[in-house]
């Protein structure tokens, strides 16, 4: 098949996700409404109007009774994220008069849950706009394809492909679609849930339902330029770390405990790690910042816990300045941030699974080599063995996206300390790239409206291929070079 024809399999399962964006994307306008604040009402109506023009075009394309390949699927999502984040930039760029690199910034970092923003000014900023920052990591918390997967019309290789390409390749129920909507019921009652927990503390219902949106998505876009210090309210932080933790657990896990499997998600090895992870980050962060930085025991326990959470789901709530503190413990954090969340959540980061694997492969490799040729050394995972030719490969897979992603920050770093010119703390950067390619949000301050502009586009791709964890966009560029036919 060529291009066209690759474009015509695809385009009305491309044109349904759209139109459902364009009926989401509208929702800000009820928040035009209902705080009167016309003067942005064109800014944000181009959204919706763009996505389901551009949406109803490709539905109307001309059938295709043909599979797509997987390659097609891949780098199909991922053209829906670049394009989602190009509109979603328009009413930052009609309503502020920000630079529209600058909005393009904002809105991939909104897509993508990274919370890394280019706006100085949020306390002033139209209610409007803030809610549609925070919509959009709600939106790209599931996933965009994920979260409108129901709503597409092919089955079969498309939509799967289309699944795996946003990292969620579990299916707990016999179809993917019926996944895809399980997953969207469950999203909607732990977004309530987290809203109603926030209320708790006392902030009030606009400050609730925008950290509610964001907390789940473990995104991290806050109201206010100080972020969560703004409110300077404890009980508030206690209650938003179980939903950030809630939002990096695994989908399936919500299934287990809605079908009544209780103790699934005792055995889950992901929740477990995750939980270990933060423990440990706490007693390690905790005691750096009593030790060497020489905070008081009760503000090192609040920063170090709400940090480590944070850092560990993701999320990038910050309650404190990070660049304040030592380098070891920055460094420590930037760990957290790599490794990331479960897979099959709204977490960014490598994915606990994919370390897990790795881990096991790794032993599972020398073993094999200390052991007698002639044994048969089974790989085992979640309690399965596993096919040796599908473990290697699993293994091996896993393995290059860890290494491309490693790969990817070193180069970027690099570059951006290249472009940046001297005055710049190198571990500053080396921070705030992790945090972007690992869709965190936690900053030292490096990232900023300042950046040349250079800059600004190498950190909008990390954002984008660490959402999209390296494959997609690498498929998508090599079929832009080379055709799809040799995809």
């Amino acid at each position: 098949m060529d291009r066209w024809e690759h474009f015509l399999v695809i385009a009305r399962d491309l044109g349904g996700i759209l139109q459902f964006m364009g009926f989401a994307s509208s929702a800000p306008l009820l928040i035009t409404w209902y705080f009167r604040e016309w003067d942005v009402l064109v800014a944000m109506a181009v959204v919706p109007i763009i996505f389901f023009l551009t949406g109803s075009l490709l539905r109307n394309a001309p059938p295709s009774n043909k599979q797509a390949r997987l390659s097609v699927s891949l780098s199909s999502v991922a053209v829906v994220w670049l394009f989602a984040s190009l509109i979603g930039a328009l009413p930052f760029y009609f309503g502020t008069g920000m630079p529209y690199l600058d909005c393009v910034f904002e809105a991939m970092s909104g897509w993508t849950t990274t919370g890394l923003t280019m706006i100085t000014g949020l306390d002033d900023l139209p209610k409007t706009l803030l809610f549609w920052r925070s919509f959009m990591q709600w939106m790209g918390g599931i996933g965009i394809v994920a979260f409108t997967i129901a709503m597409v019309n092919r089955s079969g290789l498309v939509q799967r492909g289309m699944y795996r390409s946003e990292a969620r390749s579990e299916s707990f129920l016999p179809s993917v679609v019926d996944t895809g909507i399980f997953m969207w019921k469950i999203y909607i009652v732990l977004t309530l849930a987290g809203i109603g927990l926030v209320l708790i503390s006392g902030v009030g219902p606009w400050d609730a339902l925008n950290l509610g949106l964001v907390a789940i998505a473990t995104g991290g876009f806050t109201m206010y330029d100080a972020g969560i210090a703004q409110y300077d309210n404890y009980l508030m932080e206690l209650l938003l770390i179980p939903i950030m933790i809630a939002g990096a657990l695994p989908f399936k896990i919500y299934f287990s405990l809605y079908s009544k499997k209780i103790f699934t998600f005792f055995r889950e090895r992901q929740a477990a790690l995750l939980l270990a992870i933060i423990g440990c980050g706490l007693l390690f962060i905790t005691l750096d910042l009593i030790y060497q930085s020489g905070l008081a025991a009760s503000d090192a326990i609040r920063y170090g816990l709400f940090m480590t959470v944070s850092a560990a789901t993701t999320t990038g709530f910050q309650n404190t300045n990070p660049a304040l503190w030592p380098s070891a413990t920055i460094l420590f954090l930037s760990a957290l941030m790599v490794i990331g969340g479960a897979a099959g959540s709204t977490a960014g980061g490598l994915k606990l699974e994919r370390v897990v694997i790795c881990y096991e492969g790794l032993i599972w490799w020398f073993r094999r080599i200390f052991i007698s040729g002639r044994a048969i050394i089974p790989f085992r995972h979640d309690g399965r063995s596993i096919p040796k030719m599908v473990a290697e490969y699993e293994v091996s897979k896993n393995m290059l996206i860890i290494v491309l992603y490693f790969i990817i920050i070193f180069f970027s770093t690099i570059c951006i300390l290249l472009f940046e010119g001297p005055g710049y703390d190198t571990s500053h950067v080396i921070f705030d790239v992790i945090t972007a390619a690992c869709n965190n949000g936690i900053s030292t301050g490096h990232v900023s409206a300042d950046m040349s502009a250079i800059s600004k586009i190498f950190f909008i791709l990390l954002m984008w291929i660490g959402r999209l964890e390296v494959i997609p966009v690498i498929v998508l560029v090599m079929g832009l070079l080379k055709g799809f036919d040799r995809a």
